[in-house]
């Protein structure tokens, strides 16, 4: 292993261990008061008995890595979508169940990782809770080599390294080592696009499809992936094999690159029109209150948000600057990144547009983390030794304060 790829590997390894040591350390040192008000509605799911119908939530091996949507995770990883230990939309037989609402890919690879860690003798849900924490610690770990990767060219190894570190210590970064999808989801996106940027196009389209399904806003590397297909002139390639269709056999090589662009959105649609892509949508919509292009309501929420700023209730102003911040970052860094990487800076201002339009004001400092722009912006910015130290010392000190949240069933975003 080259010794830049090696330092990365060893800051990971490290950074797992710390921040799962932090959350254990934390959990007996510190005492929270209940409930956590930040939200209209999070006042009546921190009590301290807010959990205790959530029986994936309870058992205590790697706990602290289990929170909110990990629930749903576990339940389809060890059981199905049709789990009757899991909350529907309604008491009758006609509610479907709430893991509908989460995307397959992620729970699955759970499924598998868990059966080789049957044999430790653990509890099911603590097998499930261990491998969750490996798929998303490995996740990142690929995503953090492949953001070097990405770096590198520009910023130099150096750079590279840093722009990795910076994915890590982002104060939404505690949620990569979480049992949630964002480890899994950044190690997918962040090498497509690597890939991409090889032009290794089969295996970037491939890891494409396994991004989409597990978090929808995959289906945004269509556009790096059309991006590169334009560039390599398959376009013009296209145009002039479908021209002598008439004169001779059917183009299938065009045709096959034009697949492999397409590739993220046929596997988006594939599943939407499925049974599981429809209770989806409507368990998005009636309990998550989620749906795409909601221009209307999430318009509506974030002005709310915005108001919030200079409200009451300190502790939702507390919590909104940090995701304005989210918010103003990751645009200015998708837009500061646009000419020296298009296609990734096109993805994290596309994945951007889909968490803003989807409804509820809230989350984007986790949303933002699947965006490779804030980190290639932030590892230039980097390159002053004065502003990586203040970076990295805000940057963890806010990460602390979320993955506390997390760790105490709070709301973390």
């Amino acid at each position: 292993m080259r010794p830049p790829f090696r330092t990365v590997v060893l800051i990971w390894l490290a950074w797992a261990l710390v921040l799962i040591g932090y959350q254990a350390v934390v959990a007996v040192r510190v005492e929270l008061v209940r409930p956590d008000r930040v939200l209209p509605w999070t006042d009546t799911e921190t009590t301290a008995t807010a959990q205790d119908d959530q029986p994936y939530l309870l058992d205590p091996f790697l706990n602290h890595q289990v929170s909110w949507d990990s629930e749903f995770y576990l339940s389809i990883a060890g059981v199905g979508y049709d789990d009757p230990l899991v909350r529907a939309t309604s008491e009758d037989e006609n509610g479907v169940s709430l893991n509908y609402a989460f995307m397959p890919f992620y729970p699955h690879v759970i499924r598998f990782i868990a059966l080789p860690l049957s044999l430790l003798d653990l509890t099911p849900i603590a097998t499930g809770t261990l491998a969750g924490v490996i798929v998303s610690a490995l996740g990142t770990l690929a995503g953090m080599l492949a953001l070097f990767d990405l770096a590198r060219d520009e910023l130099g190894d150096a750079g590279g390294v840093r722009a990795a570190f910076y994915l890590l210590i982002f104060p939404g970064g505690f949620f990569l080592l979480q049992v949630y999808t964002e480890g899994l989801f950044v190690g997918l996106a962040f090498s497509s696009l690597a890939l991409i940027r090889r032009r290794r196009m089969f295996w970037a389209s491939l890891l494409a499809v396994f991004a989409t399904w597990t978090k929808a806003a995959g289906i945004a590397l269509a556009i790096p992936l059309a991006l590169a297909w334009i560039e390599e002139g398959s376009w013009t390639a296209l145009d002039l094999e479908w021209k002598q269709l008439m004169l001779q056999k059917f183009p299938w090589r065009a045709a096959r690159k034009l697949l492999l662009v397409l590739a993220p959105a046929i596997a988006f649609f594939v599943w939407r029109l499925s049974y599981w892509g429809f209770a989806f949508g409507s368990v998005e919509t009636a309990v998550f209150g989620r749906g795409l292009f909601s221009l209307t309501l999430s318009a509506a929420t974030w002005s709310g948000a915005f108001r919030s700023l200079f409200g009451d209730n300190a502790q939702a102003a507390a919590y909104y600057l940090v995701e304005f911040v989210a918010i103003v970052l990751g645009l200015v860094a998708c837009l500061a990144t646009l000419r020296r990487f298009p296609g990734p800076s096109l993805f994290g201002l596309a994945v951007i547009f889909l968490s803003l339009t989807s409804g509820p004001a809230q989350g984007m400092h986790r949303y933002v983390l699947a965006a490779p722009s804030v980190f290639l912006f932030l590892g230039r910015l980097g390159k002053n030794p004065a502003f990586d130290r203040a970076w990295t010392a805000a940057s963890i000190m806010f990460m602390g304060l979320f993955a506390t949240m997390f760790t105490f069933d709070m709301w973390a975003g």
